[in-house]
């Protein structure tokens, strides 16, 4: 299957081998330089690892975008317990595709990446979460799990260096809770799935009560190609304080819809624009969520930026898991917004009441007003009912379902009060 569009202004690291299903294999991925890396790094000292992802400047591509060797440092180094890598692969943000792509084309991209990581953190065993959704997925990375451990390159004495590495793929049963690291934890132990409360952190009492470090698919795939060819080569892309590529799964009312690997600090505009070929079918461009479906909303206007961590968050959003959803203005914003805030309410895990009563009351509200029931003062009801839903419970799920209802709010207000004054929607005659 060929790989669905690429563009020419693409700099593709990561995802230089989509659409080879050759890529897939042992041989295929050695082909192309495969596992060199991980004989460098095996090589190297495990400090001197880690110091060469920090100076690469390589920051977590799961949302939070914490600076990765930074966090591989926290890990404790002479403690005589046993250390533990967790891959997430748990990708449940709505708009978010990037990781499950890197599975399925470069199984063994993830693999190296994730040996690499547990070497430099001195641990025996790697766990990958994959979400139990993903069977395609899964089986690819079982059969590359399968020939590396054939091969020596996971097991007892991996390439004769004297370092033992297990993996072990662990598949999920669909819940988006168990995305946050703590709950994953939880979850892989056979708990139930919800957050901790931290402290104590992972790096010091994580998973079955050891020090973990958790990564996301797309910041391991990253690795072996800074261990290849240095920091400084990593640091020549994107920008001083978010360096590297990026993968953007762009989805919506755009031309081109797909993954698209760019330097980070590529500008929004020209994203949608020139790599996605514009709004689909002639339309005009209302609204982009920027990150997934739990950072704030940017208007049309507000696009002009660059696609960073520091760049996005300029402009009152998130860069997240770069997951651009793109709306054109036949949308209904009070629809789409109650649609993301069902999706926070099912998924709400329950433990904390602003996540449990908060999320489902927003839902009530927002139902309230797109049936053209609502009442002015839902408008000021929404928002006091996210701002007590923020910074307020174990993780951020919460603060995820508040985001967008207040982002929308202050940018399409006349919208809402279209809803409730006239009881339509401004969007239906656009669209007709």
């Amino acid at each position: 299957m060929a790989y669905p569009y690429r563009h020419e202004r693409e700099t593709r690291i990561l995802s230089e081998a989509f659409g080879d299903p050759k890529a897939r294999t042992l041989a295929g991925w050695k082909e192309r330089g495969g596992y060199k890396a991980l004989e460098k790094a095996l090589g190297m000292s495990r400090d001197e690892v880690i110091e060469v992802v920090k100076q690469s400047g390589l920051r977590g591509r799961g949302g939070a975008g914490f600076p990765t060797g930074v966090k591989w440092s926290f890990m404790p180094k002479d403690d005589g317990k046993p250390h533990y890598l967790l891959i997430n692969a748990d990708e449940s943000e709505p708009g978010a595709f990037k990781d499950r792509e890197l599975i399925r084309w470069t199984p063994h991209q993830v693999l190296e990446g994730a040996l690499i990581g547990a070497y430099a953190i001195r641990a025996q065993h790697v766990y990958i979460y994959i979400r139990g959704e993903f069977f395609e997925p899964a089986q690819i990375l079982s059969r590359a799990i399968e020939e590396a451990y054939a091969a020596g390159l996971i097991g007892k004495n991996i390439l004769g260096s004297g370092v033992d590495i297990d993996v072990t793929l662990h598949c999920g049963a669909g819940a988006y809770i168990c995305g946050e690291e703590t709950a994953l934890m939880n979850s892989l132990e056979g708990r139930r799935g919800q957050p901790r409360i931290k402290p104590p952190f992972p790096a010091a009492v994580g998973a079955f009560g050891m020090p973990t470090t958790i990564n996301n698919v797309e910041t391991v795939s990253s690795v072996p190609h800074i261990i290849r060819n240095g920091a400084e080569w990593y640091r020549s892309f994107g920008t001083e304080k978010s360096p590297g590529t990026k993968l953007f799964n762009v989805s919506g009312h755009v031309v081109r819809r797909g993954n698209f690997e760019l330097p980070l600090g590529f500008n929004l505009k020209e994203l949608i624009y020139d790599v996605c070929g514009g709004i689909r079918d002639g339309r005009s461009l209302k609204a982009v969520i920027p990150g997934g479906s739990s950072v704030p909303i940017l208007s049309a206007d507000e696009i002009d930026i660059p696609m960073d961590y520091e760049g996005v968050a300029k402009a009152g959003s998130m860069l997240g898991t770069a997951s651009v959803i793109v709306m054109d203005d036949a949308t209904c914003i009070v629809k789409q917004v109650r649609r993301i805030v069902e999706f926070y309410a099912h998924e709400s895990c329950g433990q904390c009441t602003p996540c449990r009563e908060g999320t489902a009351w927003l839902v009530k509200i927002l139902r309230r007003i797109e049936r053209g029931e609502g009442r002015e003062e839902d408008l000021d009801l929404l928002l006091d009912i996210g701002q007590n839903m923020t910074g307020t419970t174990i993780c951020v799920l919460s603060d995820s379902a508040a985001a967008p209802v207040a982002s929308s709010i202050k940018k399409f207000r006349d919208e809402y009060l279209a809803h409730i004054r006239d009881g339509v929607c401004p969007a239906a005659a656009v669209a007709v």
